[in-house]
């Protein structure tokens, strides 16, 4: 015998400093919500559970995988997607440091520096190391999206 399809509530969700109404089911997570409905694609569907990164999103200032945080969990909360952060400056760091290869994992990464410079505006070169081996790109090393974080900050101990 099938479980019953879960039935979905309707929702407030704060995104990128917006209200957006959604019905949600409780089991849907913030990656399928962000992109099905709210037509907001830059947060990717990579792994799908947790070790990539190309999801990433903040979520109060917190940097969540998407794929794993169900929407429900995120209600009252101020998402940011890499469209809340058009024009940020380690946007521009990027794009002038060609820290991207083929672009799919890149929005999850500048996410992730994004925080990491939030919560660490003069990082060392070890917290940054570790905050970049949170995400993961199969097209290039990381010397790139180094370069870019290092550009709109100065690391202590290189």
């Amino acid at each position: 015998m099938s479980n019953p399809p879960a039935k979905k509530v309707s929702v407030s969700l704060e995104v990128n400093g917006q209200t957006r109404q959604v019905d949600i089911r409780p089991i849907d997570t913030l990656l399928y919500v962000l992109r099905n409905q709210l037509s907001l694609t830059g947060a990717k569907p990579g792994c799908l559970n947790g070790d990539c990164g190309a999801c990433s999103v903040m979520v109060n200032n917190n940097v969540y995988k998407s794929c794993i945080i169900l929407a429900i969990e995120t209600v009252g909360a101020k998402i940011t997607t890499i469209e809340g952060l058009k024009d940020s400056p380690i946007q521009d760091a990027f794009i002038k440091h060609f820290a991207f290869q083929c672009g799919y994992c890149t929005p999850g990464f500048i996410m992730n520096c994004h925080a990491l410079l939030e919560k660490h505006p003069h990082p060392t070169y070890e917290v940054m190391k570790e905050w970049l081996s949170s995400n993961i790109c199969r097209c290039t090393c990381y010397e790139e999206i180094e370069a870019a974080v290092l550009s709109i900050t100065y690391v202590n101990d290189i």
